[in-house]
């Protein structure tokens, strides 16, 4: 099997690597950067080409992979420090990869993503169907690879499989301190000597051996039932717990500061959907993967701490007061040794004719000053006299020296000189220190800036959209007024969902009239999804939906409960509930005030289309049914059953005519007979000769067979009719 993977390097990386090179498997190496600056484990091609190259497409064309393998959520060549710039470049090299793998017309691609897509708290563990909620760019980003894989295999074909790893940990690098829940503990522990945890922070984690082991079988595998997997141990554990076992691996008087405070927040994905495919056994459990992770940063603590640090135990800490004391000394070592060399260069000096007007001792004060300051300039300048006063004792007596004003004119200058550019040297690196720190200091004032620059722009992206939908609602109104009026009575309640969907830009409409006191009917929908909550619903259990609307408003869910719609009206007659709207499809930011406004206007507008509707019929009621029955003559009937025919062409409702076989009984009889065995929202109706039809709502062939079975109770046989006319 030939595979492509693509990423910076990294431990996942070189695991992936190892375990295909193991089982015989070919591996190119896509590695996303011009330059290497990574050390790759062995492959046989490798490409150095950026995400964004045209050569891309050539690239896959040559290898033609079997699999592709975009580490995405863990490639290191993203480094996320400016997170809004980073996404951009992160979509834009995936789109690239992704659009050239499409033409391949060949071939699995797998996408690594990560728990980070999941921003909120879960009572249960996360599914794959579970609708992502990110937080952050980054999150953000990582999100929308995952819908750009899924829009690729629904719209080009291609065999996309997303995989969501659980907070994935492994053994880090020398020096380098991984983002995980197990390696961020261990690293505070060192460099403070505790670790903070929050009991109510509750989650799970897979080794990396184990993850990789679980990515090689999808791989391998012939046949995908899903496009989503995800790849966790399912195993939950809170932050106490986790700290309990790394500060036992450490065993250096590490202490647990308990920080539990706050709402619980749970994330734990689940596994079943690869369990039941491929077998879900992990190999290397909490105990096991913790311990491996701490011993090595134990061993290698000195690559991850700094000079700041104060360690956790007594070795690092001792360790740690060594290399501050060394490095402190080294400037005092170094003048030392610097001395010695200029000393000897000026006796060396006095016999030459070209040298002997030179000063060293200058040069050396100098020298410490322009590289160290005034510290090192000083020590520099009594070192500097002590070698003069020394090389002069040869030649002339100690008093001599004493008394001649020359040596404190020469010290005077060598002090001046050194401690003015030590100034001048310690001054420059002040100045460099607050401009770092200024900077660090704007760089935090310009993210909080971006965070509250997008707050306002989804303010004032939702107020252009009210101030457009207020500017054009006479419009509306208008064309509302005019599509309602262009359909006959009958079919009022089919288009009113289809222009409520229109009217408040939501793909998810349903429309149910309230049969009696505590059930409400489907009458039309736009979608399956609003048809979800079924066919009959009784109303007034749904308390919270309930309250809102029997008090004249509109409901909206908050709490985002998934088997409530988004918002809800009803639409009233004198006082008495005649309709239930749901819209289903709206996005939490448009559930506002006006949205709700709006509407309740276009319900109001509705409510009047319906009862002139309403009104008509009344009016016409002695002319539609048949003398002393509730049976619609075959005008009437005729009308109405074309109305559920056009509606069910464009997906707005359900229906099953039926014809009873009445052998020539009185209209009036069958109808009370069977008037206790239809709904309030079934018709009965003269169609095709005089024959007596019934027209049953909101079912479908699926479910008929039950009503049949009622009619049949009833006296009746009764059959199925696949056409209207």
């Amino acid at each position: 099997m030939v595979v492509l993977l693509i990423g910076g390097g990294s431990v996942l990386m070189n695991t992936m690597i190892d375990k295909l090179n193991k089982n015989g498997h070919r591996v190119y190496l896509l590695t996303g950067r011009k330059e290497n600056r990574f050390s790759y484990r062995r492959v046989f091609e490798k490409y150095h080409f950026t995400y964004d190259s045209g050569s891309i497409k050539d690239i896959l064309d040559t290898v033609k992979p079997d699999v592709t393998v975009f580490t995405g959520a863990f490639d290191t060549n993203f480094e996320w420090e400016q997170p809004r710039q980073e996404a951009v470049r992160y979509m834009a090299g995936l789109m690239n990869i992704l659009s050239a793998f499409s033409m391949l017309k060949s071939g699995r691609f797998l996408y690594f993503s990560s728990q980070e897509v999941y921003g909120a708290s879960y009572v249960d563990h996360i599914r794959e169907e579970e609708p992502v909620s990110p937080r952050g760019f980054r999150a953000l980003a990582l999100a929308q690879g995952e819908e750009t894989c899924e829009n690729y295999r629904r719209t080009q074909g291609t065999e996309t499989i997303v995989l969501r790893f659980d907070h994935l940990y492994w053994v880090p690098e020398k020096g380098r301190a991984e983002d995980n829940p197990c390696c961020r503990m261990c690293l505070e522990a060192l460099k403070t000597g505790k670790i903070s945890a929050n009991g109510r922070r509750a989650f799970s984690m897979i080794y990396l051996n184990d993850a990789v082991e679980q990515v090689y079988r999808l791989i391998c595998g012939e046949t995908l039932q899903a496009s989503c997997y995800h790849i966790s141990s399912a195993g939950e554990i809170d932050e106490i717990r986790l700290a309990e076992m790394v500060r036992d691996e450490l065993n250096s008087g590490i202490e647990i500061a308990d920080n539990t405070a706050g709402m619980s927040a749970r994330l734990v994905l689940d596994n079943a959907q690869f369990g039941a495919e491929f077998g879900g056994e992990i190999f290397c459990p909490y105990d096991t993967g913790v311990k491996q992770v701490v011993q090595f940063m134990k061993r290698h603590s000195a690559s991850f701490l700094a000079e700041e640090d104060s360690g956790g135990g007594l070795a690092v800490k001792a360790w740690n007061n060594t290399r501050r004391i060394v490095r402190a000394a080294v400037p005092f070592i170094e003048n030392l040794i610097g001395f010695i060399l200029f000393y000897i260069l000026n006796s060396r000096a006095v016999e030459s004719a070209f040298f002997a007007k030179l000063d060293f001792y200058l040069l050396y004060v100098l020298l410490f000053a322009v590289v160290y300051g005034q510290q090192q300039a000083i020590v520099s300048g009594f070192l500097a006299v002590a070698g003069y006063i020394a090389g002069q004792m040869g030649e002339r007596g100690g008093f001599d020296i004493l008394v001649d004003y020359n040596t404190y004119v020469w010290m005077a200058q060598l002090f001046i000189v050194g401690l003015v550019v030590g100034y001048l040297k310690d001054q420059l690196i002040f100045i460099r220190g607050e401009n770092r720190a200024r900077v660090r200091y704007l760089q935090g004032q310009l993210k909080d800036m971006e965070e509250i620059n997008d707050s306002n722009v989804r303010m004032k992206h939702n107020f252009e959209s009210q101030i457009v939908n207020h500017k054009d609602s006479l419009g509306k109104i208008y064309e509302i007024s005019s599509t309602l009026e262009q359909y006959g009575p009958e079919e009022v309640l089919f288009y009113a969902a289809q222009v409520l969907s229109k009217l408040m830009d939501c793909g998810d409409v349903a429309v149910y009239t309230v049969a009696n006191g505590d059930y409400a009917r489907l009458f039309s929908s736009t979608s399956p999804i609003a048809r979800k909550m079924g066919n009959s619903i009784r109303y007034t259990a749904m308390e919270e939906m309930y309250g809102e609307l029997k008090e004249h408003r509109v409901y909206i869910n908050r709490n985002m409960e998934e088997k409530m719609p988004m918002m809800a009206s009803a639409v009233y007659s004198e006082d008495k509930m005649q309709l239930i709207l749901m819209l289903w499809g709206i996005p939490w930011e448009r559930m506002t005030l006006g949205e709700a406004n709006r509407l309740t206007i276009v319900g109001f507008l509705i409510q009047n289309a319906v009862l002139r509707a309403n009104r008509y019929l009344d009016a016409l009621h002695n002319r539609r049914y048949v003398e002393g029955t509730n049976v619609l003559d075959e005008g009437a009937f005729t009308m109405l059953a074309k109305a559920f025919s056009d509606a069910r062409e464009k997906g707005l409702t359900e229906y099953v005519l039926l014809e009873i076989l009445a052998g020539g009984e009185n209209y009036e009889d069958v109808a009370g007979t069977l008037g206790s065995a239809i709904r309030q929202t079934d018709y009965l109706g003269i169609l095709k000769e005089g024959r007596l039809y019934a027209l049953m709502s909101n079912t479908s062939r699926d479910n008929v067979a039950g009503i049949m079975e009622r009619f049949k109770s009833a006296g009746y046989e009764c059959r199925v009719e696949e056409a209207v006319l």
